[in-house]
């Protein structure tokens, strides 16, 4: 007998609506081209044709004019390499050529999917019985390029979600790198990576066991201006980049509202997309908390496991995970410590769900297997919906199961609270199933998740409907502990 469980009438849908503002290279003889038209225009030509682009442009983004300055600055080579005197030009001139290397994205115009919810750091000004909460999606637009999206909301005595109104302009954030680096952890990272050593050697070697980012990007840099380079140690080289560019931290403007900030990609580890990030509040030992999240990042030909944490969800640090068990996509991460470790679930096959523990939240080895596909609908593959949840009974970890015809379900399992490896109890039908008007989408016959929370004794459970929308369910937690622990 399956448990029973109760969808809710509500649909993130995608929004073509919701742009932002991206730096546009069009390459650098085009761009050429392009300025040196810009330098024939004498000053009153220059400001009408900024002041026709502001009046239409203004309104769709918030101070375009210094984006348009910062991505006029990211072709300042070019502007110096043409022999134009940058200091003689005017500030109109400056954010016309910066307009023309600036496009409008359409984050989430081709899919809304794949949430996961945390409690909001805020509970105050509530009834008895509600929640805020704070639900991410993975936004897809043009390219299918992926970005972390942001709802908050408000659940009531009844679980029903009120979803706060969504902001006019997305908001990006101001990135600022590492600039110190452990040359042997580094060096570890590549390896993990199978970057080729005898490429990368000669390059670390000469750097000292701790290097700055710009000493390390200067090196690489003229390395590939060789024009002889081999095509395999151009790769190796620039992943050495991509390594280091995965270190940073996000800045949001506290004038913006958290419907308007965008994680988007910014490393070249993640140029085609930010995926499934799975969101936890994460209480430490002393009772700190924060709210952290795996999330995968994909330049178009490899992963790469990333970690990110917020106190605010105005600051975020991100940083890549290392180590064996820091390998394919699909980790979780508890939302606290056992018996002194942080522990993660992961899938680092790609068909089995493993467990790991660790004394740092990013280095992650010796993956402990804990389950394999058992049932018809997960023969293919079994792995997480998201961070594990506490109850009394044990640690909740909501799985989805890949069955015939590549069929996303998602299924539940109960594991011992003082140790995770030990499954006290694993549905035998799916939790839930794609319905028939469910299995239309971008990638049909898939249900999804990247995290639930419990509320008002009941689970409330985000999900993705095909890889298009998403919506939400609840489920008594009575009947699902008591189905779980009568499996067996």
């Amino acid at each position: 007998m399956r448990v029973p469980v109760i969808r809710k009438n509500i649909l993130f849908s995608p929004d073509s609506k919701r742009v932002v503002a991206r730096y546009f290279m069009n390459g650098d003889e085009r761009t050429q081209q392009m300025v040196a038209r810009i330098m024939t225009l004498d000053e009153k030509q220059v400001v009408d044709t900024l002041e026709h682009t502001l009046r239409e442009f203004a309104r769709r983004h918030r101070n375009i004019s210094s984006i348009f300055l910062k991505h006029f600055g990211k072709i300042r080579g070019i502007i110096d390499g043409m022999q134009i005197d940058h200091d003689a030009m005017s500030l109109d001139r400056k954010m016309l050529i910066g307009s023309y290397c600036t496009m409008e994205y359409a984050i989430e115009s081709a899919a809304i999917f794949n949430p996961s919810i945390v409690e909001d750091f805020d509970q105050s000004d509530l009834q008895m019985g509600e929640k805020r909460v704070i639900i991410s999606f993975r936004a897809t637009g043009e390219g299918h390029i992926s970005s972390i999206v942001f709802r908050r909301g408000i659940l009531d005595k009844d679980n029903n979600l009120q979803v706060m109104k969504i902001g006019h302009n997305i908001d990006k954030a101001e990135i600022v790198h590492k600039t110190l680096y452990n040359k042997e952890r580094f060096l570890t990272k590549l390896s993990e990576m199978h970057t080729h050593d005898k490429y990368t050697t000669q390059i670390m070697q000469d750097l000292p066991d701790e290097f700055e980012y710009a000493v390390l990007k200067s090196i690489v840099n003229t390395a590939l201006t060789d024009p002889s380079i081999r095509q395999e140690r151009r790769t190796a080289l620039e992943e050495v980049i991509w390594l280091a560019d995965s270190f940073y931290d996000l800045q949001f403007k506290h004038d913006s509202d958290i419907t308007e900030r965008v994680i988007f990609p910014i490393s070249d580890s993640e140029s085609k997309g930010i995926e499934d990030a799975r969101f936890v509040r994460f209480v430490d030992d002393d009772q700190s908390d924060k709210v952290m999240a795996t999330y995968t990042a994909y330049n178009g030909h490899a992963i790469l496991p990333k970690l990110i944490s917020t106190e605010d969800f105005y600051s975020f640090r991100v940083m890549p995970l290392h180590g064996v068990g820091a390998q394919n996509k699909n980790l979780a991460l508890f939302p606290r410590k056992i018996n002194g470790k942080y522990a993660m679930l992961s899938r680092i096959d790609g068909v089995n769900n493993y467990i790991m523990y660790s004394d740092r939240a990013t280095q992650w080895n010796k993956p402990i297997l804990l389950q394999e596909p058992r049932y018809t609908w997960e023969f293919t593959q079994i792995g997480n919906c998201g961070s594990p949840l506490w109850t009394e009974e044990g640690w909740l970890v909501i799985t989805h199961g890949v069955g015939a015809m590549r069929r996303y379900c998602i299924g539940a399992s109960l594991f011992d609270l003082d140790d995770p490896s030990k499954e006290i109890g694993r549905l035998k039908e799916p939790l839930l199933s794609p319905l028939e008007d469910e299995r239309e989408g971008y990638v049909p016959n898939v249900v999804y998740s990247c995290g639930a929370i419990i509320h008002n004794n009941s689970l409330i459970l985000p999900y993705a409907v095909s890889d298009y929308s998403s919506t939400y369910a609840i489920v008594d937690m009575v009947e699902l502990i008591s189905a779980l622990k009568n499996s067996k």
